[in-house]
């Protein structure tokens, strides 16, 4: 293996830019593989002297530090590689492709050389040789005399999978935990410079795996990350560069979501909720509710959330709570039967977490019977009874509303011999309306079949179960009464109309005896009119007018006049009383009169 540093004439050696470098062939490996039909690239390392050829002519093998003088007019840095098919060549300045000018020339050998390098040219030059069956990079080091110089990268490498990584100072680390990452900090100058490593600007001790400019950080964790510096500095001044290591997790599936729990108290209602899973939950819900589903995920960084339904993105009225964790679907009967996801990303990976709703259906029910109709006999039935469920529980009649009704069939239920039992028929009519009277029935002991039929027993089965029914009764105990009118009153009453008047007589409750009783007792009986009307000469009367007056006034608002009027006989026409005429309106006896402006005389 080459030593990483080796003082010759004046110049240091490079150091290697990788681990694989280290297992790179001998020169006697090198002169051996060209006996094979195929092989991969390899760059021929040459640690010696760089050839002089003037003071203005630097020429060197990879593996070499060039260090570029005041009067140094060119540099030839050479790249012989072999392998089978012959490798291709190229060069690159600090990762970057090398442009070629009047300057940095190609030569056929596929060397490069700088003509009258300036400080621009300062850097380290890589050379690639490349088949098809892989590749090699070695580099060298064109450095001035003063402050060190540091291989430096600006890439990001993203490592998901593998167990190791190894970059250049200044890139951008991303790892998964537990990998092994190595920071590979070149450096170069003269003269030789001290390299020190930093991490979040805190030097490293020696207890870490530092060796020749290479840090190790062995089995990464999130307390590794931070940004590690580089320091290499001689007695004519320092330079430093940074790489951020930055460790992936992978999204992972969380047992709980804190976020969906707090969701739930702050709203104070008992939404139906779910947590999703990578193997998929099942959650039922019913009709027209809301429902919650929680993406319960972590990694490094944070996961990206998006939710998917049967794998399209949500067409589905939705709102996203707690940044995206947490999916609250506003009337699920707008969906049908599918599969809710959520797709959680960040740059470590990517993980799927499902959920299936099914939308419970209201349904009828027949399970149960309503109580059987008879105790025993032979007409016994049992009704299903009709209710609706959802889930089990049963609701309101009216959610089944839309669903066809099953068939009711009855099922016939304790069919049995009754026990004997006293029968009655229906009671006779009494014998007698009033007074007090007798009514009788007819009292049997009888069994009632399954079959239907009804058999007489002995009067002492029944007597057994219950007392005999009594067999008479008394009725109509109420005494015999009727109404009883007296003779009609005179036909003098008040007059309602012409010879017509009103006359009364009295109406009484009696029993035949002639015993006057409440009216209540003969409420039952038609009862006889009091009053009825009667034609009387008394009442031939009317109104009888005289001629108006002469006007008080002529003209004005204050003139009136008036009249006589006279209730009289119309027979006889004298005046009676007024209220024989009382059945008809009686005529006004004065008015107004002349109401008409009067003429103003000068």
């Amino acid at each position: 293996e080459y030593p990483f540093h080796r003082h010759v004439s004046g110049f240091t050696s490079s150091l290697r830019t990788s681990s694989a470098e280290a297992l790179l062939p001998t020169s006697l490996d090198l002169t051996n593989s060209l006996r094979r039909p195929h092989q991969k690239p390899a760059i021929l390392r040459k640690i010696s002297a760089a050839q002089q050829l003037s003071a203005s002519e630097v020429v060197t093998h990879l593996g070499q530090t060039v260090v570029l003088a005041s009067g140094t007019l060119s540099v030839l840095l050479h790249c012989e590689a072999v392998g089978n098919p012959k490798p291709t060549i190229s060069w690159a300045k600090n990762g970057e492709e090398v442009k070629y000018n009047d300057r940095m020339l190609l030569q056929p050998d596929d060397s490069l050389q700088i003509l009258a390098p300036v400080e621009a040219d300062v850097g380290f030059y890589a050379c690639n040789a490349s088949n098809a069956l892989g590749s090699d990079s070695v580099s060298i080091a064109v450095t001035l005399a003063g402050k060190p110089l540091i291989k430096a990268s600006r890439a990001t490498v993203i490592n998901t999978e593998l167990p190791a990584v190894t970059v250049d100072i200044g890139s951008t680390v991303k790892t998964i935990q537990r990998a092994n990452v190595t920071i590979n900090c070149q450096v170069a100058g003269v003269p030789e410079a001290e390299v020190t490593w930093f991490k979040n600007k805190v030097k490293l001790s020696s207890a870490h795996h530092l060796h020749d400019g290479l840090l190790l950080i062995a089995n990464v964790s999130l307390t590794d990350q931070g940004l590690y510096s580089c320091k290499a500095a001689n007695l004519r001044g320092e330079v430093t560069e940074s790489s951020q290591l930055l460790i992936l997790e992978p999204p992972r599936p969380l047992p709980h979501l804190e976020d969906l729990t707090a969701v739930l108290f702050s709203t104070g209602t008992s939404l139906p909720s779910v947590l999703t899973s990578p193997s998929g939950t099942k959650m039922t819900i019913s009709p027209g509710s809301s429902a919650l589903i929680g993406c319960a995920v972590d990694g490094h960084p944070t996961p990206n959330i998006t939710w998917l339904y049967s794998g399209k993105a949500l067409s589905l009225r939705h709102h996203l709570l707690a940044a995206g964790r947490i999916l609250q679907i506003l009337n699920i009967s707008d969906a049908p039967e599918g599969e809710f996801s959520c797709l959680a990303q960040n740059e470590a990976g990517s993980l799927t977490q499902k959920t299936s709703l099914t939308i419970q259906e209201y349904q009828w029910s027949v399970d149960k019977l309503m109580a059987c109709s008879a105790s025993c006999g032979h007409k016994g039935v049992q009704l299903p009874q009709l209710r609706c469920l959802l889930d089990g529980t049963e609701v309101n009649i009216s959610h089944c509303k839309e669903k066809p009704k099953p068939a009711l069939q009855p099922i016939a239920c304790n069919r049995r011999d009754c026990p004997s039992r006293w029968m009655v028929t229906s009671w006779s009519p009494c014998t007698r309306s009033c007074g007090g009277g007798i009514q009788m029935r007819r009292v049997t002991c009888q069994r009632l079949t399954a079959k239907g039929s009804s058999v007489p027993v002995s009067n002492e089965a029944c007597v057994q179960v219950s007392k005999r029914p009594v067999d008479t009764q008394n009725c109509n105990r109420q005494p015999c009464v009727e109404w009883v009118a007296s003779s009609w009153g005179q036909c003098n009453g008040p007059c309602i109309g012409p010879r017509l008047a009103v006359q009364h007589r009295q109406i009484l409750c009696q029993t035949k005896d002639g015993i006057s009783v409440s009216s209540d007792q003969c409420s039952a009986l038609p009862r006889p009119l009091s009053t009825q009307n009667c034609w009387t000469d008394v009442c031939g009367v009317h109104w009888r007018v005289s001629l108006w007056t002469v006007c008080t006034a002529t003209c004005g608002n204050y003139g009136f006049q008036s009249r006589r009027v006279d209730c009289v006989h119309i027979r006889t026409n004298k005046p009676v009383l007024e209220h024989y005429c009382s059945w008809r309106p009686r005529p006004a006896n004065w008015q107004r009169c002349n109401i008409t402006p009067c003429e103003n005389s000068t």
